[in-house]
């Protein structure tokens, strides 16, 4: 269960982080509402108190998330940007969580 919780807190923090970004970008890029900026900001805010859930050590937790974050902007730039990943994409991602998927689950002695 541990585990599963750790996954769902990366891609929580993943969205809130990738989220705010995106809409602090939309308001300086694409000249959308000054508002958006706000909930830019809370989200990226909320991201900090997200990752802080993490059962694993900052470090290790930090490594990690950097591994997810390159996947769901991946997986953002797809179904929000509606840029799709070529093949080199889908071999990074599946370099980069085999990466995730070692340093946070692997069985330590």
């Amino acid at each position: 269960m541990t585990n599963i919780f750790s996954i769902l807190v990366f891609v929580l923090a993943g969205l809130c982080e990738i989220g705010g970004g995106y809409l602090i970008w939309l308001w300086l890029r694409e000249g959308k509402s000054v508002w958006l900026t706000l909930a830019g900001v809370i989200l990226l805010s909320a991201y900090g108190f997200v990752a802080t859930l993490q059962p694993a050590n900052f470090g290790r937790a930090y490594a990690a998330y950097g591994g997810i974050f390159i996947i769901l902007s991946i997986i953002w730039g797809w179904l929000i940007d509606k840029i799709p990943p070529d093949r080199w994409d889908w071999i990074g991602t599946a370099i980069i969580l085999a990466g995730v998927l070692v340093m946070m689950y692997a069985r330590r002695s």
